[in-house]
């Protein structure tokens, strides 16, 4: 006897990578209904993550004339008296402008969208309770959970969602602070400290690792931490958060050994968890760990149920819109039995900080722990005829190179563009090309991308050996520049 659903897949979560697994389940033919808890569809990379900050930080960019500074002084400013209100009008055109792609996206590709919160029944039952109170359960085939994640409130954090914020409410702060502090050196909350500290709003970070963004290469972290510094911001690293205190209406994080920091609003991102907590899990024969996150088969994203995958930050890092839109992809392809491309090794990760990093393959701590001999070519942005035009002071990009096939293992760049720029090494890398690419190849001119030829050459200078007799010329040297940088190379 073979079973009639009413779906052949439901998706529960209307984000990245589940808007990408019902788009293509929907072009295999197959019907597909998403249902989402939220009142319009793109989960919480729409409505409160991803494009939210992103917007955030290119209104901030744009209005206090950020990227002009390095010629006009750091007094310049495109607007004066920048108000909350002044970020909002651009977040909520660029919000609607989303939600209508997504809307039209999905019927145009014939997928149903149900608004309200999925619970399980069985395996393949799931009931829908709509807002109004309502409830009616559908049944599918195939399932995949792609519910996102939200901040991670302990109880004995005294949010108030005025003074005392997580990441969610940051965005619908209802005036600026004149200080700020960061409880968390994670990426949500460096790229929100970095966005307030261009405001010119005074920012302390406390970290209770010694280090913050630990996936990130060392040397491009120190370069980060640098600038940051340069512009007034604050770190207490290696410091434990034990509690927060209200004096005066403001709150004051109080850190192990008794140092105290007052500011007018504290962000806290320690972490975030997985929204399974109203799934009823155990009805599908699922568990998730203790921050609501499921695990999976990391090549096809299902479950310990079969029919079930889950998809997106819901099963942890990386966390990113990019690699869960791949991930929703892959798991409703094997869902279906459609053959899928393996994925590339190698994905681009992007902080989009001021000034932004982006990396991809190898960092240099990786690579020395994997006992691979390699070399660094480095190239500073101020080095390149397009830095030196846009006014640019800091910014580097950094390759990691094996010394025995001289192929491309890694690239790291902190500074404008960064998260563009990665995309020419990513093509490198994944194809396994060699850093000589860079050297023989021809950049539009002047353009940032030239430190890509920079740092290759800086690199080829101590990974090619001198050659002094006479008559051998087996080594060309790559030693001539273009009148575009201003770099010496040795």
């Amino acid at each position: 006897m073979v079973d009639i659903y009413d779906y052949d897949l439901v998706v529960i979560g209307s984000g990245p990578s589940g808007k990408r697994a019902a788009v293509q389940a929907a072009k295999f033919g197959r019907s597909v209904l998403i249902v989402d808890k939220g009142a319009q569809v793109g989960g919480v990379s729409v409505h409160t993550g991803t494009i939210p900050s992103k917007t955030l930080r290119e209104t901030v960019l744009n209005l206090t004339g950020w990227r002009e500074r390095g010629f006009y002084g750091l007094a310049y400013r495109v607007k004066h008296d920048i108000s909350v209100a002044d970020l909002h009008v651009r977040l909520e055109k660029t919000l609607e402008y989303e939600v209508n792609v997504l809307e039209h996206q999905f019927v145009r590709n014939q997928v149903t969208v149900q608004q309200g919160l999925a619970r399980f029944v069985d395996p393949h039952q799931i009931e829908v309770l709509t807002g109004a109170g309502e409830s009616h359960v559908v049944s599918a085939d195939k399932v995949i959970i792609a519910v996102g994640t939200k901040p991670y409130r302990p109880s004995h954090i005294p949010f108030d969602d005025k003074v005392v914020i997580d990441s969610d409410g940051i965005t619908r702060i209802e005036r600026l602070p004149r200080s700020l502090t960061v409880v968390g050196g994670g990426v949500i909350g460096i790229e929100y400290a970095t966005i307030f500290s261009a405001l010119d709003v005074r920012v302390t970070i406390v970290e209770p690792r010694e280090t913050i963004l630990d996936f990130v290469d060392r040397e491009l972290v120190a370069d980060f931490m640098h600038q940051l510094r340069d512009r007034g911001v604050n770190f207490r690293l290696g410091t434990q958060l034990e509690s927060i205190q209200f004096e005066l209406g403001q709150p004051v994080a109080i850190l192990e050994g008794g140092r105290r920091v007052r500011s007018d609003m504290l962000l806290y991102t320690a972490g975030r968890t997985g929204s399974t907590d109203q799934l009823n899990l155990e009805a599908c024969g699922l568990q998730a760990d203790g921050r609501g996150r499921l695990k999976v088969d990391p090549k096809t994203f299902q479950t310990a149920t079969p029919n079930i995958y889950a998809t997106g930050d819901v099963i942890g890092f990386p966390s990113l819109a990019s690699t869960s839109m791949e991930q929703g992809r892959i798991a409703a392809c094997h869902a279906f039995q459609q053959k899928v491309p393996n994925a590339p090794e190698f994905f681009p990760y992007g902080i989009y900080s001021v000034p932004e990093i982006s990396t991809v393959g190898l960092s240099e701590e990786q690579a020395r722990a994997e006992g691979i001999p390699y070399e660094c070519g480095i190239a500073r942005f101020r080095e390149t005829a397009r830095g030196n035009i846009m006014g640019l002071q800091g910014g580097m990009l950094k390759l990691i190179i094996s010394l025995e096939t001289r192929k491309l293992l890694g690239v790291h760049i902190v500074g404008e563009g960064a998260t563009e720029l990665i995309h020419i090494g990513q093509a490198v890398i994944n194809l396994d090309g060699a850093f000589d690419y860079f050297i023989d190849a021809t950049f539009n001119y002047p353009t940032l991308a030239e430190a890509y030829k920079i740092a290759a050459l800086d690199a080829w200078n101590r990974i090619t050996p001198r050659v002094l007799d006479e008559g051998n010329d087996n080594i060309q040297p790559q030693e001539e520049r273009s009148d575009t940088t201003v770099a010496e190379i040795n």
